[in-house]
């Protein structure tokens, strides 16, 4: 028994899942959807977000738009991430 869990254990972490938190700045609605505790409305506001106030700077940052308390931004806290836009200056090429 034991060398069948070592086993399974072994394949599991070699089978290439990955589980990769997501990127607050760089999220589609689709990827933003795909995590627990966002569906599309606030998929929709955190783009909102993103459109008029710029990159997210942090995670706690959610507790800003509404739908986002401080619990659900707790448990959202695994499951996404602020990536290297955040340090990018904005794109000045943008249409306004």
């Amino acid at each position: 028994m034991k060398k069948l869990l070592l086993s399974l254990f072994v394949s599991l972490a070699f089978s290439g899942i990955t589980f990769a938190a997501v990127d607050l700045n760089t999220a589609t609605k689709e990827e933003l959807e795909a995590v627990k505790g966002i569906g599309p409305s606030k998929a929709d506001a955190i783009i909102e977000y993103r459109k008029q106030h710029g990159a997210f700077k942090k995670v706690d940052e959610l507790g800003e738009i509404k739908g986002f308390g401080e619990k659900s931004v707790d448990k959202l806290r695994g499951e996404v991430t602020v990536g290297s836009a955040a340090a990018k200056p904005a794109d000045k090429t943008a249409k306004k």
